[in-house]
């Protein structure tokens, strides 16, 4: 099933294509292929990308292409972010931009999260996607929000950090990733399950997109939560958080 983030970002980009902008003597036209992913022709344009990065190396908007269809949110920042340090005139800088904010947001990063919307709001006053970021409130504090999370049906636990423990005991877990497509989700889900380790995956609603938040470990304290992410960053390569666990 095709990512639905992927459809509906791509609805928004073709509303604004043909603001003014930089030219750069590398870019190409990536609206055409932006259509075929709206049209849900994802694989066929994955096709066509290796082309167009042999063909335009140097080009922005195909970098652009390439975050759009990149699964793994950590991986889709970083292009992204290449996009607002080293092209912050090209026609998708605010577009990647917002991305990055959406993302963080997701992980519930707020502070980063933030930080990027105040960027969006000085460098690209006049961008659609302020209007759109806007939507959602930046909590004060790190805690899970109600309103945006919803348990995904495939919720599943294997064994707790401390079986004694009581459930109402546990106050804080990991956010260890956020992903556009649940199978990427899941696969990272499966990799803690295999290993002893309790994990889930929940559903957060970003500015009318959807992202699959991996949670994982269930802790008393913070710094039990502290002490077991680090832990778990080299063996599963993941950039973690701790966060506040809230019914």
């Amino acid at each position: 099933m095709k990512s639905s983030l992927i459809r509906n970002f791509i609805l928004l980009l073709l509303i604004i294509l043909f603001l003014p902008v930089k030219a750069y003597s590398q870019d190409v036209d990536i609206v055409p292929y932006l259509k075929k992913v709206e049209s849900g022709r994802i694989d066929e344009v994955r096709e066509e990308l290796i082309d167009l990065k042999d063909d335009y190396p140097e080009s922005p908007s195909v970098m652009f292409l390439e975050g759009v269809l990149t699964e793994n949110g950590q991986e889709a920042v970083s292009i992204y972010q290449n996009i607002v340090d080293n092209y912050p005139d090209s026609k998708y800088a605010d577009a990647a931009l917002y991305r990055i904010y959406s993302y963080y947001y997701a992980l519930g990063l707020y502070e980063s999260a933030g930080k990027k919307l105040d960027q969006l709001i000085e460098q690209y006053p006049n961008s659609p996607y302020i209007k759109i970021a806007k939507q959602n409130r930046l909590p004060e504090t790190s805690k899970i929000k109600d309103e945006n999370v919803k348990t995904d049906t495939t919720e599943k636990v294997t064994v707790q950090n401390k079986v004694n423990q009581k459930p109402d005991e546990y106050k804080f877990t990991i956010q260890a990733g956020a992903f556009s497509k649940k199978e990427n989700a899941e696969t990272l889900m499966n990799e803690f399950e295999k290993s002893g380790i309790y994990s889930v995956i929940k559903e957060k609603l970003v500015a009318g997109t959807t992202f699959h938040v991996v949670y994982v470990g269930k802790f008393v304290t913070r710094d039990d939560a502290e002490n077991f992410l680090q832990t778990i960053k080299d063996k599963f390569k993941i950039e973690g958080r701790v966060t506040e666990i809230t019914e």
